[in-house]
């Protein structure tokens, strides 16, 4: 019946469609778009495993979601063995199809790795496979050592439990699903297929029991030829008890009562073909008498043990199997297993072999990956000597390669042998530039192509597709050690002859960033002064330092201050200082001039040329007269020659000590306004005087002379007022006056040049004097011009006595020095000893005066400023006061600082350099008298020390400068200064500074140099312009603003190089609150806003949550910098869960229960402030509310209640039900409403059943008027008191109005279906649903009613057909396991003996028609052929393949 079954598959497909019943849909379905489940379909096979399908259709008018089929397994026990393969079947139903013109024998192609499930045959006899249907039949397996079968053209998986997706297998011992306990394993080979054309060895395992100490099993022999020749004989064989040995797989024979179970028949019927040679007809009666005889015809085929199996191992221990072989007992020859019953199948028989212990062998491994993916890359593999002890344990030891004797299996071999993609290859990175402080690294980057035969291709770059890697890299090395950083030599210091060069020196450490920083020079190694200056030399000057060239016209200046005591005559004088003379005294100006024609010269007073007039007298050769001073003549006299100016300023005293303010003739009034407001200038700004007035400012070069008179003439006018000054006395200079006069009456030249009677200073001296005052405190100031006028005076009248010394020495041989001595030794000794007892303490006011003691009020400290120029003790000494500036020479030895403080109580001093505290030491010493002596100076010492005095009121601090002839130092400071509410600050520059808004800032730059520097500021390395500045190296911002902030740089400049020292200027703003926060709005609309937020604020502010819920507090601040944000609660840190979102500036707190009701602050702070915003958070519970009647149930009856409202209520308004859940409910009392009379209304009952159930019936139902009292009870009515309220329903209705139908079936067809059985077919009709008029309606109306059968069997004489078979062909081969024979199989009619189409005969299994022969060894070792194919297998040049240059030995062997 399985050909049945396939075969009309189609059919039954349809027709399962039509009669599959709808069954109630389930509940999970009701609510889909599909319709219920159908019934299941005919299994597609009748055993061996099929498929059955379940249908459902959609019910909407869209497309539904899903499959409308589902799949099971059936059928799922083993076919017998006549019902042959179910794959085959499917190709044999072509047989009778003819494919390209011609029919062929289809035999089935199975295991298609590409598409297992198409119905692939191959012609037999031929090459010529072809895919006969795109799907085989549900049911076929997919592979035939595999349980998965194909369904709707598709491989499903099926598990050892038969069952449709399942993953269950089977275990070693073949339990499904079970866990491998129930059997052991044997190791061995044994036969597993012993068909002529499949050969195969697998492992087995036996079931635990199956090998006890013995097994014992009828196993029957080979049958006897048949009794007769032809018709139907009798065979017969012997069968024995025997026994197999477990232990040593031997065979034992025993008694034929041992053997349990039913014994193998010993006779059968054998059928030997007709006897006449023609076929026979039968009639009906002789064929059952012919299937009767038959029943034995499977004896002619039996089982056979034929010889063993190879062994499977060569060596070492292995076995064989006894090779069972289905036999026709007549001819001895090896016929198809299918003949023989597979159920006799005599036992499985081994025996060990090969016993031999194996020798040395080579193991292998597998190749590792591939070293390249292109290109040509190298694979390896483990190859090592092996030998094995024991099969049975797998136990090998590893020896030594010299042991195996066959050549060593190769290691290694080529893989990927292709062109590699052209990429980028890098060569390794090279050395470092530098061993330290960064430095960088560099690589080539190619684009190069790896080829197949493993060379490297360069290509341009544009040929490389992916982004370039990176040729340059820095490197990870560490900082350098500190070093000094030296410039190149200057040039040298003079045209010819020798000079010195310098250069500067800064010491730096680099980095390793790859950066470098200047640090202080007292980190680096100490720096000889030899290596900063070294001497050079030129050619040799000319003589008399004539210049090589022409030169421009130079005046020859003497810079001094002359101070005339006592009348006189006449004076000389050189141009370029300052007079202070007595009126009717007569001057002589000279100019002295080179390179210039004195003819040339002209003069100036006050910016008018000067010509000669009866007053003045304008000499050739550069000389000028004034007659008889007078206060006009008071003014500044220039000689111009050429390019060159030189001025003489001419000042007058009066009888009372005071200057004459004289104006010059001719100048106009506002010329004289102008000078005054000079002078006030002068005098106002005396605190920041600078050098620059007095070595010639740029206003001077150009022929306007700075005015310093007003400060020379404050000092001059002190020395006048002094009670010592010489000028007191006239008697005693005029009685000189006299002296002189008889000595000589000539005017003799030297002794007007000697100038007796006219003290004389240096214009330097005075310079230093009004420096030094511009650097004392105010407060002082008056003190210290007394103290310095005293010195002034004592240093000038010195000078003046050891010159008038060396005058009376030279007079005395004309003048009797006794008259004079006596006289001028008593002046003097008055003068010095007024100038002896004038000290500083003198001049200081009560309250500084030591004598004082206790009883003087207190003061803060204050040092006294001494600018004058350091005093060199010796070449190698030098000592200073504070304000100066040190240069250091090479053969300086010591350096001297000197720190005079005042104040009560008495200041402490302390010294410091460059900001931090000098560290005394052996070298560096602190004197009894608190200065600072520093013994054999080296570069590091080189910088600013500050004296500083300090007492309980306060503080005070100068500054001096130590430094090397070359570039120019800085007095640099490395603190940080914070403002937060002065209104201005003044900080060094080299610090930080930190300000608010609006206030004014000035940074100092203290600069010391030789030569002098000029100082120049930057900001941001951009030049400022000169508004910014201020004098003394200041720099004022004022009203600082956020644009003000960035780098101040102060940079000193002089002809030896140039040296730069930076301010970070930072403008700070104090936290101050926002009115909103972004980042409050971003988190809310990334989280959703349904978290309740509040902001903070100073004043505070408030929100009602709910309990055990989220909240977001924002802190919206701003400040510069970004200030930090710490919260509190209550005032202290956070402990309830939170957590900080957008930097802090949100907290989030998780659990608003675990906080009792308080506050929550956030504390904003950075270096200009803080602020403190707060909020409080109210938490508001959740109660039930109880306040509003819901409508009334009913409008009239019995039944009538009002139930009160219930409602949640979280700060007086309503929200969802949910959040009172764990809040208790309050007690509900309904109230009963609307308990009236209702007004009367129609009633009816429920509908009859219908009178037909289809075709058209009617249904009935009682409609009556009722009315419902107060009381609940039902009154009648009249139906006139309901009409007037509505009207009366119906009480009758048509119902089952859709026509009657049935199922019709037109008559069967003719029995010529496909061919089932014996003279058994099967003939078809078709059923049609319609109604009683017979009209055909939809299949669909008829659906509840049952459904004729649309196939049924039948009985037909073109099924009386079987198979017939020919005699064998004479074998192919006389020996060997090559030969094969064939025969002649037909389907024929039993009646007629006519051959017919072999379909109808493929109910029954088709008889082999090839089988292989006379496999037995051929007993001389000649080569021959053992297949007639020798001469096809020659011309195709087959001969070197191993299965066939044994099986054509001869004749490949003549090729």
């Amino acid at each position: 019946m399985e050909g049945c079954r396939w075969a009309a598959a189609g059919t039954l497909l349809l027709a399962s469609l039509l009669l599959s019943s709808r069954t109630a849909r389930s509940e999970e379905d009701q609510d889909s778009l599909w319709d219920a489940w159908g019934s299941w379909s005919e299994c597609s096979r009748t055993c061996g495993g099929g498929a059955s399908y379940s249908l459902r259709r959609c019910l909407s008018s869209k497309t539904c979601e899903g499959r409308n089929i589902r799949y099971r397994t059936c059928s799922n026990v083993d076919c017998p063995p006549e019902a042959g393969d179910f794959r085959a079947q499917q190709c044999s139903a072509h047989n009778d199809v003819k494919y390209q013109g011609q029919f062929y024998e289809w035999l089935p192609v199975s295991n298609d790795p590409d598409n297992p499930c198409s119905l692939k045959c191959q012609a037999r006899g031929a090459a010529l496979v072809v895919e006969l249907a795109p799907k085989v039949l549900d049911g076929t397996r997919c592979y035939t050592e595999s349980l998965d079968m194909c369904i709707s053209g598709l491989c499903q998986i099926v598990g050892c439990d038969r069952q449709l997706g399942s993953t269950v297998k089977e275990d070693n011992c073949g339990v499904c699903n079970g866990d491998g306990s129930t059997c052991r394993l044997v190791r061995g080979q044994y036969k597993s297929q012993l068909s002529a054309n499949k050969r195969g060895y697998r492992a087995i395992t036996l079931t635990d029991g199956a090998f006890g100490d013995f097994i014992d099993r009828f196993i029957p022999e080979a049958w006897s030829s048949c009794s007769v020749t032809c018709g139907v004989g009798s065979q017969v064989r012997l069968v024995k008890c025997q026994v197999l040995l477990s232990f040593s797989q031997s065979v034992a024979d025993l008694p034929i009562d041992e053997c349990e179970g039913p014994k193998p028949v010993s006779q059968r019927a054998c059928y030997s073909g007709p006897c006449n040679g023609e076929a026979a007809e039968y009639t009906p009666e002789e064929t059952d008498q012919l299937y009767g005889r038959l029943q034995e015809f499977d004896e002619l085929y039996d089982w056979e043990y034929e010889g063993f199996t190879e062994c499977s191992e060569s060596c070492g221990g292995g076995v064989q199997e006894a090779v069972v072989t289905c036999l026709n007992k007549q001819t001895r020859e090896t016929a198809d297993e299918t003949q023989c019953v597979i159920s006799r199948r005599p036992p499985q028989l081994l025996k060990a072999c090969s016993l031999d212990p194996c020798p040395p062998r080579w193991e292998i491994g597998k190749w590792n990956t591939c070293s390249l993916t292109c290109g040509v890359g190298l694979q390896t593999r483990d190859v090592f000597c092996s030998h094995l002890l024991s099969r049975e344990s797998n136990e090998t030891v590893i020896l030594a390669d010299e042991l195996c004797h066959k050549p060593k299996p190769s290691l290694v071999q080529a893989c990927n042998r292709f062109d590699c993609p052209p990429s980028w290859y890098t060569t390794e990175w090279q050395e470092c530039s530098q061993t330290c402080g960064g430095g960088v690294q560099k690589r080539d980057i190619l684009c190069k192509q790896r080829l197949a035969d493993g060379s490297l291709l360069e290509l341009p770059e544009t040929f490389c597709s992916m982004p370039k890697l990176v040729s340059q890299q820095t490197c990870k090395n560490e900082d350098c050690p500190n070093e000094w950083l030296l410039s190149d030599w200057s040039q040298c210091s003079v045209s010819c002859g020798e000079g010195t060069q310098s250069r500067n020196a800064i010491c730096r450490k680099m980095l390793k960033t790859g950066g470098s920083i200047i640090i202080n020079s007292s980190l680096c190694p100490p720096l000889p002064f030899s290596s900063l200056i070294r001497p050079c030399a030129l050619a040799t000057c000319a003589r008399h330092n004539r210049p090589a060239h022409k030169q421009s016209p130079h005046i020859v200046a003497v810079k001094k201050v002359y101070i005339q005591t006592r009348k006189q005559k006449k004076l000389h004088f050189i141009v370029g200082g300052y007079a202070y003379l007595l009126p009717k005294t007569s001057v002589i100006l000279r100019c002295p001039t080179r390179r210039f024609r004195k003819s040339m010269i002209f003069w100036e007073k006050d910016n008018k040329r000067l010509i000669s007039t009866a007053h003045i007298t304008i000499a050739p050769y550069g000389y000028m007269k004034i007659h008889r001073l007078k206060p006009s003549d008071t003014g500044i006299y220039t000689c111009i020659a050429g390019p060159a100016r030189e001025h003489f300023v001419i000042k007058l005293i009066g009888s009372n000590k005071n200057l004459i303010a004289g104006q010059p003739a001719g100048i106009r009034e506002e010329e004289t306004m102008r000078k005054a407001s000079l002078n006030e200038a002068l005098r106002t700004q005396e605190k920041h005087i600078n050098g620059i007035l007095f070595n010639g400012s740029k206003t001077e070069k150009r022929g306007h002379p700075a005015d310093p008179s007003g400060w020379y003439d404050n000092i001059v006018s002190r020395l006048l007022q002094h009670k010592s000054w010489p000028g007191g006395n006239l008697e005693f200079w005029e009685a000189q006056e006299s002296t002189e006069r008889n000595v000589s009456s000539e005017e003799d030249q030297s002794q007007e040049y000697s100038l007796p009677y006219t003290m004389v200073t240096e214009q330097k001296r005075l310079d230093d004097i009004i420096r030094n005052l511009s650097q004392q405190p105010e407060e002082l100031k008056d003190i210290y011009t007394e103290q310095l006028v005293v010195q002034l005076a004592h240093e000038i009248f010195k000078s003046h006595l050891e010159h008038q010394e060396s005058v009376l020495k030279a007079s005395r041989r004309r003048v009797d020095s006794a008259s004079m001595e006596y006289p001028f030794h008593r002046h003097v000794s008055g003068f010095t000893s007024s100038l002896r007892t004038s000290s500083a303490e003198a001049f200081l006011p009560t309250s500084m005066n030591p004598t004082n003691g206790l009883h003087s009020p207190h003061q803060k400290p204050a040092i006294l400023r001494k600018i004058s120029a350091a005093q060199q003790l010796s070449a190698s000494e030098v000592v200073t006061h504070l304000g100066q500036t040190v240069v250091l020479a090479s053969g300086t030895l010591s350096v001297l600082l000197h720190c005079e403080a005042v104040g009560n109580p008495k200041p402490t001093i302390s010294w410091a350099k460059n900001g931090e505290e000098v560290k005394y030491n052996d070298r560096m010493l602190l004197q009894p008298d608190d200065s600072l002596q520093i013994l054999a100076p080296v570069e590091a010492d080189v910088g600013f020390y500050a004296c500083n005095a300090s007492n309980a009121l306060g503080s005070d601090s100068v500054s001096i400068a130590v430094t090397l002839a070359g570039k120019p130092l800085i007095k640099a400071s490395r603190t940080t200064v914070i403002n937060t509410e002065l209104p201005a600050v003044t900080a060094d520059i080299g610090s930080t500074v930190k300000t608010i808004q609006r206030t004014n800032v000035t940074i100092s730059c203290q600069v010391a140099g030789v030569p002098e520097a000029e100082v120049t500021w930057f900001k941001n390395k951009v030049k400022l312009s000169p508004a910014h500045h201020l004098r003394d190296g200041l720099l004022l911002i004022a009203n600082v603003s956020l644009s003000d902030q960035g780098l101040y740089s102060c940079r000193a400049a002089n002809l030896r190089g140039e040296v730069t020292e930076s301010s970070q200027l930072l403008v700070l703003e104090p936290p101050r609150p926002l009115p909103y926060l972004e980042n409050l709005t971003a988190v809310l609309s990334s989280i959703g806003t349904s978290l309740p937020s509040v902001l903070t604020s100073p004043s505070g502010t408030k929100m009602t949550i709910s309990p055990g819920s989220s909240a977001l507090i924002g802190c919206a601040v701003d400040g510069h910098p970004t200030p930090n944000i710490t919260w509190l609660y209550s005032g202290k840190p956070l402990t309830l869960k939170h957590r900080f979102l957008a930097a802090g500036h949100i907290l989030q707190i998780l659990n608003i229960s675990d906080a009792p009701e308080g506050e929550f602050s956030c504390l904003a702070q950075n270096e200009a402030g803080s602020l403190l915003q707060k909020t409080s958070l109210a938490i508001q519970d959740y109660q039930w509310s109880v306040d509003k009647l819901m409508s009334c149930s009913a409008s009239c009856g019995h039944k009538g209640i009002q139930v009160p409202q219930l409602r949640c209520l979280l700060d007086g308004t309503e929200v969802n039900i949910s959040n009172c859940k764990k809040k208790p409910k309050p007690t509900l009392q309904p109230i009963a409403c609307n308990r009236r009379d209702c007004p009367s209304r129609w009633m009816v009952t429920s509908w009859s059943p219908c009178t037909r159930s289809c075709g058209g019936g009617i249904q009935m139902r009682r409609v009556t008027c009722q009315q419902l009292t107060a009381k609940g009870n039902s009154v009648p009515m009249s139906n006139e008191a309901c009409a007037q309220a509505s009207k009366r329903p119906v009480d009758t209705q048509n119902c089952n109005r859709q026509p009657c139908v049935e199922w019709v079936a037109s008559s069967w067809g003719q029995c010529n279906g496909p061919c089932i059985g014996p003279r058994l077919a099967v003939q078809h009709r078709q059923i049609f649903c319609q109604t009683k008029d017979g009209t055909s309606v939809s299949s669909d109306q008829c659906s509840a009613l049952p459904r004729p059968l649309s196939t049924q069997n039948c009985w037909t004489d073109i099924c009386g057909v079987h198979w017939r078979v020919s005699l064998w062909t004479v074998c192919t081969a006389t020996c060997g396991n090559y030969g094969f024979q064939s025969r002649r199989v037909d389907c024929v009619h039993i009646r007629t003996n006519k051959p017919v189409l072999e379909h109808y005969c493929s109910w029954r299994p088709r008889p082999v028609n090839w089988q292989r022969c006379n496999i037995t060894p051929c007993e001389n070792m000649e080569c021959r052929d053992t297949t007639r194919y020798c001469e096809k297998v020659k011309q195709l040049k087959l001969c070197q393949l191993t299965q066939f240059k044994s099986r054509c030995c001869g004749t490949c062997g003549k090729a």
